[in-house]
């Protein structure tokens, strides 16, 4: 094998930083939207035009995840401070919630299933393929599940990433829409009430999406990537999201959404890299992607909470209102999502996670791993497959289908 190109280098790449807040705003609206919290038909339509296709935040999430965790990888660290500064980054949050939904539950007098509860605490239950497992305790932490699983996986598999040929690496990056789509047919191996979870939320699938922007990041890295400019990669973004939106069906938007992402996410890495305009990296931007992880964790509970509280789940609001709902909810979450950044992410962050080692001269950028939500899903999440979202047995139990 030849030897790769000097791997560019930049001492941040802030624009994927600001992309992470676009995924996690996908997320939030496709909720919002299929909660029916607008009763008005003319304004849930434009909520269903623009967020239809929002439950793909989480697919977003978890080819950034990938992408980002290859390019700021360093020479001599540790799987154990891999493993250890991952933990720290998301788990603070993720028990926070854990320990406060069910209490908010008994209020409403909630049954609890303890054995779907542990597997909450322990990240496990994205495995567990039976009804009232898998969302779980805080609907939305199935992607975290999907994600300890990424993280796990990583640190063992990027020694063979660092010595693959392009060409394999260039496989990776074609071959994973192409078995994304071939998951439709493919689920029919699986038993029908099984389906949803299969394509959906099972981390091993899930986790094409994720050696997606594994594979680019090292081709990248290397000098290798071949794809368009920001502009041109925004405007195929935008035209898919539109057409796949209008007029494609449903088995394909994955598969689709899946190269938009990829081509977005390395034309704003490149364009860091390079110096280039770009309108992700303002400093807004960036501040509302370092609290797009807590926003994602906080928002849909937050919503059916709050839903609940006033009488007003399921009935919608008309006129004007539901689209003053909607508003008052972003904010409020965003509020929510910047106390617990603050409070407790970014402090846990600084007294669990090991100090990283220092970068070799002419190394790959180093850039802040970015947050497991988006994850949706998070849903994280689009989806691998997108049926038809579902409807909830209950407002306690609101199925994130991301």
């Amino acid at each position: 094998m030849t030897a790769a190109p000097a791997a560019p280098s930049a001492n941040r790449l802030p624009s994927l930083t600001g992309l992470r807040w676009i995924a996690a705003l996908l997320v939030f609206g496709f909720h919002a939207g299929t909660m029916r919290i607008i009763a008005e038909p003319d304004h849930q339509a434009v909520v269903n035009w623009f967020f239809t296709l929002g439950l793909s935040g989480v697919q977003f999430f978890f080819i950034l995840s990938g992408f980002v965790l290859v390019w700021s990888a360093r020479p001599g660290d540790s799987r154990r401070a891999f493993w250890r500064r991952r933990f720290a980054k998301i788990y603070p949050n993720h028990l926070l919630l854990w320990a406060l939904v069910p209490l908010v539950g008994l209020w409403f007098a909630d049954p609890v299933n303890v054995g779907a509860a542990l597997e909450n605490l322990f990240l496990v239950q994205a495995w567990d393929p039976r009804p009232g497992h898998f969302y779980s305790v805080n609907t939305v932490s199935w992607s975290l599940s999907c994600e300890f699983f990424f993280y796990l996986c990583l640190p063992l598999v990027l020694p063979l990433v660092r010595r693959a040929r392009p060409w394999a690496l260039w496989a990776v990056v074609v071959g994973v829409p192409l078995l994304i789509l071939a998951l439709w047919p493919g689920q029919a191996l699986v038993p029908e009430a099984d389906r949803w979870w299969f394509t959906q939320v099972f981390p091993p699938v899930r986790s094409l999406e994720f050696w997606m922007g594994v594979a680019a990041a090292e081709l990248m890295r290397r000098g290798r990537w071949r794809g368009p400019g920001l502009p041109l990669a925004s405007l195929i973004f935008a035209v898919t999201w539109v057409v796949a939106a209008q007029w494609v069906r449903a088995e394909l938007w994955a598969a689709l959404l899946s190269v938009a992402y990829i081509l977005v996410i390395t034309a704003a890495a490149d364009a860091d890299v390079r110096g280039r305009r770009s309108p992700w990296r303002s400093r807004p931007m960036v501040w509302l992607g370092e609290v797009s992880f807590a926003f994602y964790l906080v928002h849909v509970f937050v919503m059916i909470t709050v839903l609940r509280l006033t009488g007003d789940w399921g009935t919608g609001f008309t006129g004007w209102w539901g689209v003053a709902v909607v508003l008052g909810f972003l904010l409020l979450n965003l509020g929510l999502a910047a106390l617990l950044h603050r409070y407790v992410e970014t402090p846990m962050m600084r007294r669990l996670a090991p100090r990283r080692p220092k970068r070799t001269v002419g190394g790959p950028a180093a850039v802040a791993a970015p947050d497991p939500l988006p994850a949706p899903a998070g849903p994280a999440v689009a989806p691998v497959a997108v049926p038809a979202p579902r409807t909830p047995d209950r407002p306690s139990a609101y199925v994130d289908s991301r």
